[in-house]
């Protein structure tokens, strides 16, 4: 995708590292060490991401409150359409808003615009029967889908289920740069005794975890789009080019405490589609997101608090359901992420 038009921030429609634990251009594989804690005598396997930080409990009790006060105000706008046909529509949701909410929203909405009216006609429907074909979580902005029939939304979310639809996220983080501009990391995924969602090694997939489900398999691309300003790695000599640095999650990441923190654009292409994937791969890599205190991002940073994690779902490429026509679906860059791109240029 061309990095420079995206400054543009247009609508687009169209129908019809931490850094590698070693230099090397192949993939890495670690070895599995046993823990000896109750987990292990009771055959679970142990989580390999950090337990959620001491911090994050007050700090997301009050994000919630202050987005349930949003969430009630909130109300869709024409301007946070970014497609819409008889049956689907794309939304651009807003940050620190939640899922649900801008689904309620979408009735009165379509209810009080002539164009939508006019494909509700098309499709003969006298009800709409609306459903979410994805999720973004509370802070996460960008796009949604939403479908207008039962029919539609099956055949949408088996595709998403499939990995028939191609996604990519923008996140702007804080960490020790990586040394590769490409970086594919593959894991584990699944919730720990505590309930919370860890990354866990890829040989566990499979296995049963506390409370009977199993560890998942996750994976995910990242892209680096600059480094303190600038374009791609910190020095040119010191990149992979050209070879995409790999690497099977095998044992906790080593995560330098004192190293230098970088701010690091980056564009994620998940291959599978866990909770919050994006953010545990980051916080695992040694570069969580900015503002994302849960996977341990600052909440402070050169003298400004940030009230939310900076994440964006970037573009959806789909065939649509009914037509069979390619679909690819583009919501603007939000502001943090159009400043770090135009840093660039200046």
């Amino acid at each position: 995708m061309p990095l420079f038009p995206l400054l543009q921030a247009q609508q687009s429609f169209f129908l019809y590292r931490p850094k590698p634990l070693f230099k090397f251009r192949r993939t890495h594989f670690f070895r599995s060490r046993m823990s000896s804690n109750s987990d292990s005598l009771q055959n679970y396997p142990t989580p390999l991401s950090p337990p959620l930080p001491s911090i994050s409990k007050d700090i997301e009790l009050a994000r919630a409150m202050t987005a349930s006060s949003k969430s009630s105000l909130f109300e869709l706008s024409k301007s946070e359409i970014l497609y819409e046909d008889e049956w689907l529509i794309a939304v651009n949701k807003p940050q620190g808003i939640y899922c649900d909410t801008v689904l309620a929203s979408v009735p009165r909405f379509l209810s009080d615009s002539p164009d939508s009216d006019r494909l509700c006609q098309e499709n003969q429907s006298s009800t709409l029967e609306l459903h979410l074909a994805n999720r973004l979580d509370r802070d996460t902005s960008g796009i949604m889908v939403i479908t207008k029939s039962h029919k539609v939304a099956s055949m949408l979310v088996k595709a998403f289920t499939n990995h028939k639809v191609q996604k990519t996220y923008v996140a702007f983080c804080i960490g020790s740069a990586p040394q590769s501009e490409r970086i594919t990391i593959k894991s584990g995924h699944g919730r720990s005794k505590f309930g919370a969602w860890r990354v866990y090694a890829a040989g566990d997939v499979g296995r049963k975890l506390p409370g009977g489900s199993v560890v998942r398999d996750m994976e995910t691309t990242f892209e680096v789009l600059s480094i303190n300003g600038q374009h791609g790695c910190k020095e040119p000599s010191e990149c992979v080019k050209d070879e995409e640095n790999s690497i099977v999650v095998e044992e906790k990441a080593v995560i330098d405490v004192d190293a230098k923190k970088d701010e690091i654009l980056v564009r994620a292409f998940p291959r599978s589609g866990r909770t919050h994937q994006i953010r545990l791969h980051c916080q695992y890599l040694g570069f969580p997101i900015r503002g994302d205190v849960k996977y341990e991002g600052v909440y402070e940073w050169k003298g400004r608090t940030y009230d939310a994690h900076e994440l964006h779902a970037e573009t959806l490429s789909f065939q649509h359901p009914i037509t069979g026509f390619p679909l690819m679906i583009q919501a603007p860059l939000p502001f943090w992420a159009s400043q770090a791109l135009q840093l660039l240029i200046d």
